[in-house]
This record gives C-alpha cells, sequence and structure tokens, in this order.
C-alpha cells in the first residue's frame, strides 16, 4: 500500500515538531538543564508545547495511516489532517502560562481531537463495511 494523503500532512507536521524541539535545545543549552526543567518557567513551557505535539500528532497520524490503509476516501483523511495540521500550528501559541484558557488551547486541541474522532469513525466505518 502506497500512502498518498497521510504523508502531505505528516510532512509539515514533523516540521513543526522538529522547531518546537530546537525550541526545547536552546533553552536547555542557556540554561544549562540537561533534563527535566531545571525550575526555568520557559524551559517548562517549551517541554509542555513540544510533548503535546509529539502526543497528538503521533496518535493522529497512526489513526490516519489506518484509515488510508483501509481505504477511507481522501476527502476524510484531508478534512483530518487540516485539521491536525491547524491544531499543531495553533496550540504551542496558547499553551502560554498566565491563561490556562487562552483561545488558541482551545483551538489546537478541539481540532486534533476532532481530526482523530474523524479518522477514528472513518475506521470504524471500514470496519463494520459501511
Amino acid at each position: 500500500m502506497v500512502f498518498e494523503t497521510t504523508p502531505l500532512y505528516a510532512l509539515p507536521v514533523a516540521a513543526i515538531y522538529l522547531v518546537l524541539w530546537f525550541q526545547v535545545s536552546s533553552v536547555r543549552s542557556e540554561a544549562n538543564v540537561s533534563f527535566g526543567d531545571g525550575g526555568n518557567p520557559v524551559l517548562l513551557q517549551r517541554i509542555r508545547r513540544h510533548g503535546n505535539c509529539a502526543e497528538w500528532s503521533a496518535f493522529v497520524l497512526i489513526l490516519m495511516m489506518l484509515a488510508e490503509g483501509m481505504g477511507t476516501p481522501a476527502i476524510w483523511l484531508h478534512v483530518s489532517g487540516a485539521l491536525l495540521l491547524a491544531g499543531r500550528i495553533a496550540h504551542p501559541f496558547g499553551l502560554v502560562p498566565d491563561n490556562a484558557g487562552h483561545p488558541l488551547r482551545y483551538v489546537g486541541n478541539g481540532t486534533n481531537l476532532l481530526a482523530a474522532l474523524i479518522a477514528m469513525v472513518c475506521i470504524g466505518i471500514q470496519i463494520l463495511g459501511l
């Protein structure tokens, strides 16, 4: 099986992941912190931005790959992928220390949840043969 749709979203999401990783690494280097956050709030914020990206991206991309491999129509993969990408772009800007209810945090989490649910429904439909 050749995956044609999921990689279109995996590549930009991977680029975002690497940018977030670089942001963590640069603060680690500046603060001389080998692991953990060393009590540095900026480092903690960047670790969580990167961690959230890793958690959601892997989860949704695996679901998308399964859905694509099972024959889900490309339009649904594009919807799921676009939501994932939008969420990965928005979330880091909304994950701020003094505002747990930042709108971009809701956009990031909400779009990623929708992306996962759409892929899950597509997998379910394929399993049931509907």
